[in-house]
C-alpha cells in the first residue's frame, strides 16, 4: 500500500504488489486520482510510524494542504473503531452495488440516455471524469460518487 498525490494535492492510497508494480501502471497511465482523475500521480512521502506515550497529545492537529478536499481524521479516534467504521462503510457500498451493472468508461452516456428516457433505467455504475459528473448533475441526472474505488471485472483475479 502507498500513500499517493495527484498533481492537484489529493492524497489517496493505492494497493500495488510493489513499487515497480506502482511504477509501470503510473507509467502506463493505469494510476488515476480517484477525485479528480489526474494521472500525474506520485508516492508521497510516508512518515515512520512512530508511537507516542499514551499520555502524549499533539501540539496540532494535522492540517490538509491548501486546495485539497482532505479531511484530518482526530488524533483521539479508536483506530478500532475507525476500521470498522471503513468495514460497515465498504459492505454498505458492495450491498448496494450488487445488483448494479459496471458500465466502465460508458458511464455517463448510459445514464444520460436513461435520464432522457432512450434506456430503461436500471442501476448502473462505472467511471465518470469529476467535470463529466458535474454536466450530468448540472442536466439534472441523478449520480453520487462511490466512497471507495471499483475494481473493474476484467480487472479482477
Amino acid at each position: 500500500m502507498f500513500d499517493l498525490n495527484c498533481g492537484s494535492g489529493h492524497m489517496f492510497e493505492g494497493w500495488f504488489a510493489s513499487g515497480e508494480d506502482f511504477d509501470r501502471q503510473q507509467q502506463q497511465g493505469l494510476v488515476a486520482c480517484p477525485i479528480c482523475d489526474d494521472t500525474s500521480v506520485t508516492k508521497a512521502v510516508m512518515a515512520p510510524a512512530v508511537a507516542r506515550k499514551g499520555n502524549q497529545r499533539p501540539s496540532q492537529m494535522p492540517v490538509p494542504a491548501e486546495g485539497t478536499d482532505a479531511v484530518p481524521v482526530s488524533a483521539g479516534m479508536d483506530p478500532q473503531k475507525a476500521a470498522r467504521l471503513m468495514q460497515v462503510l465498504a459492505e454498505s457500498q458492495a450491498e448496494a452495488l450488487k445488483d448494479s451493472e459496471w458500465v466502465g468508461g460508458r458511464f455517463a452516456d448510459m445514464a444520460r440516455a436513461m435520464h432522457y428516457g432512450e434506456q430503461d433505467a436500471r442501476p448502473i455504475h462505472g467511471q465518470v471524469a469529476r467535470d463529466e459528473a458535474r454536466s450530468l448533475i448540472d442536466e439534472g441526472v441523478e449520480v453520487a460518487p462511490l466512497l471507495f474505488p471499483i475494481v473493474p471485472p476484467e480487472a479482477q483475479n
